[in-house]
Parts: structure tokens; sequence; C-alpha cells
């Protein structure tokens, strides 16, 4: 595909079964912000939302979720943190929450904290760290934890793995792909 043609990612929709409860949880809990909102023609809703005010809108939510769907078809919705500091203060939120926590984990490339949201959806707030580890790479860590003890914890995780690299080289690396 050529330069010109090239397409970005944008955003993302979601069926929901409570509209008012999934739209209450990722505004308050996760900071974004309604841009729009609409009742459909056929009587469903829909909802717009982002956290990039140049974004009309990156998650969107519609009703109309079957009810009897025997699982949850989202794999997982991810929202990266500014760094460290912000990962720790959403998480300390989170544990506040009515929520299942199904984290905090260090990939060696990323420390995540995972949880689901009302409706069940597996979610990741995270941070990136300086380096490229080869995946999947998972271990629990803690993240009440000061900074430097949660940053030299995942030094020595990663010094003892295979293939990890300076992510700033895998960068350039992937660049060149493109």
């Amino acid at each position: 595909m050529s330069e010109q043609h090239k397409l970005s990612f944008s955003h993302v929709g979601v069926f929901v079964h409570d509209l008012p409860k999934m739209v209450d949880f990722y505004t308050r809990v996760l900071g974004l912000v309604v841009s729009d909102r609409a009742v459909r023609s056929d009587g469903s809703e829909i909802c717009f939302m982002t956290l990039d005010p140049r974004e009309h809108h990156q998650v969107v939510f519609a009703t109309g979720r079957p009810a009897d769907l025997p699982y949850n078809m989202i794999q997982q919705l991810s929202f990266r943190a500014e760094n460290l500091a912000a990962l720790r203060e959403k998480y300390a939120a989170l544990k506040r929450e009515p929520i299942v926590e199904l984290g905090p984990l260090s990939h060696g490339n990323a420390i995540s904290a995972y949880f689901r949201d009302p409706e069940g959806n597996r979610l990741e707030v995270f941070v990136d760290t300086k380096w490229h580890v080869p995946q999947p790479c998972a271990a629990p860590l803690d993240l009440t934890k000061p900074e430097g003890e949660i940053v030299a914890f995942v030094e020595s995780q990663v010094a003892a793995l295979e293939g990890v690299r300076q992510r700033a080289d895998w960068e350039r690396e992937r660049t060149a792909q493109f």
C-alpha cells in the first residue's frame, strides 16, 4: 500500500446490554468524554466517547447485545497511560470499584492492569517500558509498591529473557518495514 493510502486505526464499536451503566463506568472510571448520543429510528441507542479532543469518538457503545450470547465477544480493549504514576493512580481507583481484577502484570515491554467492565469485557490500562520483549511474557507484580521497586522488578524480569532489546531499536526496525 502506498504511503498516501496508508490507514490508521480510529475507533471500536461495542454492542452492550445496559448503555447507561457502561457509559457511567467508562466516563467516571476511565475518563472518556461523551461526544454524541442518539436514539435511532428503530429505538436502539448509541453513544460516542473519546479520550482525545481531536477525535469525535474512539469508543462507541450501541444497545442490542444479544442476551443469549454464551460468551463475551471482546477479547480486550486497551488504554495507554501517560506514565507509571498515572497507571498506579488508575489502578488505585480501579481497586475501589466493584470489578473483577485480573492483573496487574509485567509483560516486560509493558506494565498492565487488567480488569472487567460492568458487562464483563476485558480491559487493560498499561504503560510501555523501554524494552521490546518477545511475547507472550507475563509476570504478576504489585502496583502498590513504589515506582522504583516496580521498575527494578521489570529490569530483573527482562534481564533473564532471550530476545530482549531496547524499544527504540525495535521501533526503528519496525518503522523500516512500514
